[in-house]
């Protein structure tokens, strides 16, 4: 087992043999249409000069969190082929290992999540510390957006030139904030991001995703991105509905639907296309796959999956 010879996520995350490896495990596997970079959104932050570390058991850890102007003065620019060039060398390596056969994803954390791990130092609850810091000192957390913003930017474009074919990014934690705040804080960065990306790399997919995104995917739209990923706290139909049928959906069954019988996985599978409808639906789970998930399912589910032609969703 690879995580018994490196127990350190870091050092599994940042060797290209191993990142190239475990990337086309399930590839190899199932075959899915794509293959997602294994890494992690944290990855530039020592780029940038805010150190940091994934424990056992405790997840990510800021070792001394930003939360005054002198700590975001001294975050760096972040210049992608110097602080992670193994990220750009394995997407060219996994690019070449799958051609045409499999889309190649990258992904980077969006603003205001990256801003809430380093300003918490960490994961969070209750977000404490980001919201005094965002109602408080506002002009100081405008300052680290946007110092991501510049960094994210630059970092899709990196991973498009190595050979990201489509990039995700995760807003996990916006969907803490208001929608009013949402407003201020996140969604003029990630239009921002938008922005930037489609002016040297027009045709280039972006996805973004937020959990628990149900009362801000009409604001989730005006970012400009080309999918928005639904989780499955969404219903797939009216999700459909409030983004418009001109923004593609990428999503959103349970994945806990994979501890269930096949027939049952079976039907949420068809229940969940027929909603989305015929066009512009990327079928996907609403999260990541759970540890202890019966393999035979997973295995399943694509199996279903590509049997599926949208011509026969009217019979």
């Amino acid at each position: 087992m690879i995580c018994e010879r490196y127990p350190s996520f870091r050092e599994r995350s940042e060797n290209v043999d191993l990142v190239v490896e475990i990337s086309l495990q399930p590839w190899k596997v199932f075959k899915p249409d794509g293959v997602i970079l294994f890494s992690d959104i944290l990855t530039p932050l020592p780029g940038m000069n805010i150190p940091f570390d994934i424990l056992k058991g405790k997840g990510p850890v800021i070792h001394d969190p930003l939360r005054t102007a002198n700590d975001v003065a001294g975050v760096t620019e972040f210049v992608p082929e110097e602080s992670v060039p193994y990220v750009g060398e394995a997407l060219s390596i996994l690019r070449e290992e799958v051609k045409s056969e499999a889309a190649v994803l990258g992904f980077v954390g969006a603003p205001f999540t990256l801003a809430s791990y380093v300003v918490e130092g960490g994961s969070s609850k209750h977000f404490s510390k980001i919201k005094n810091l965002a109602f408080s000192q506002p002009k100081v957390l405008h300052a680290l957006l946007q110092k991501f913003t510049d960094s994210m930017s630059r970092y899709i474009k990196y991973q498009a030139d190595n050979g990201a074919q489509a990039v995700q990014i995760f807003d996990s934690w916006a969907t803490e904030l208001s929608p009013v705040d949402f407003e201020e804080f996140s969604l003029p960065y990630l239009k921002e991001i938008v922005s930037s990306v489609k002016k040297t790399h027009p045709h280039l997919p972006l996805i973004l995703y937020a959990s628990g995104s149900g009362g801000l995917l009409e604001r989730l739209r005006l970012t400009g991105v080309d999918v928005v990923s639904l989780d499955w706290t969404v219903d797939m139909w009216e999700g459909r509905r409030r983004l418009g049928l001109d923004v593609a959906v990428q999503g959103n069954i349970d994945p806990g639907v994979l501890f269930g019988s096949k027939e049952f996985i079976t039907k949420r599978i068809h229940d969940t296309i027929k909603k989305a409808g015929s066009d512009k639906h990327i079928l996907n789970l609403g999260h990541g796959i759970v540890v202890g998930t019966p393999e035979e399912n997973v295995a399943h589910f694509f199996e279903v999956a590509k049997g599926i032609r949208y011509s026969n969703l009217s019979s």
